[in-house]
């Protein structure tokens, strides 16, 4: 929760140095999100390479619950692709861009810009930001009112790190492994459906 606090509030001071031009800068004529963006993958692919374990513990899954992430990208596109029905001025494309990040703001809300510009990838920040707030804060009551995958099944891409401990302790020890292969399978999706969405 912390975490998650601290994001929202360089997002609210972003906002407001660009708002009153404390910090001169025009990203139209820089590749600096470009980089960053190049930098996040790099990093992604040493957080999944630099846990061998991880990857072998894989092998112990449920077969069953192989289908948990598949199942978690088809519920929110279908989510998305419902809400864009009642936003007259966002496509269904659009709208299922967004959903894409799986919480994964930092990824997705970048890739979101540099295709379909600032307001679009602000709209995908904010939105990925209020996914993992929603796993953090309501994953006991995820669990009370619809079983211990629920909270597995909201927090997207962000169950391998950051809703982790909560999913822990509100679900079981024994759903770690399924946490973690849900957050990789999910954060992994991440790049490909963003782009596939907002080149349509």
């Amino acid at each position: 929760m912390k975490g998650s606090l601290i994001i929202v509030s360089f997002f609210i001071i972003g906002t407001l140095c660009g708002l009153y031009h404390l910090i001169p800068y025009d990203f139209s004529q820089s590749k600096l999100s470009f980089y960053a963006l190049c930098g996040l993958m790099f990093c992604v692919g040493i957080s999944i390479g630099n846990d061998p374990q991880t990857l072998k513990s894989f092998r112990s899954l449920n077969p069953r619950l192989l289908f948990l992430p598949v199942m978690t990208i088809l519920g929110t596109l279908a989510g998305c692709a419902v809400v864009s029905l009642f936003l007259s001025h966002r496509s269904p494309a659009d709208c299922m861009a967004v959903g894409s990040g799986f919480g994964y703001y930092s990824l997705s809300s970048i890739f979101i810009t540099e295709y379909k510009g600032a307001e679009l990838g602000t709209i995908a920040l904010l939105s990925n930001i209020m996914r993992e707030i929603i796993a953090l804060l309501c994953a006991p009551l995820l669990v009370k009112f619809f079983g211990k995958l629920a909270p597995i099944s909201v927090g997207g891409a962000t169950t391998m790190d950051t809703t982790l401990p909560i999913i822990t302790r509100c679900s079981g020890q024994e759903f770690v492994i399924v946490s973690i292969f849900h957050g990789f399978i999910v954060d992994f999706s991440v790049p490909f459906l963003v782009t596939l969405f907002c080149s349509i």
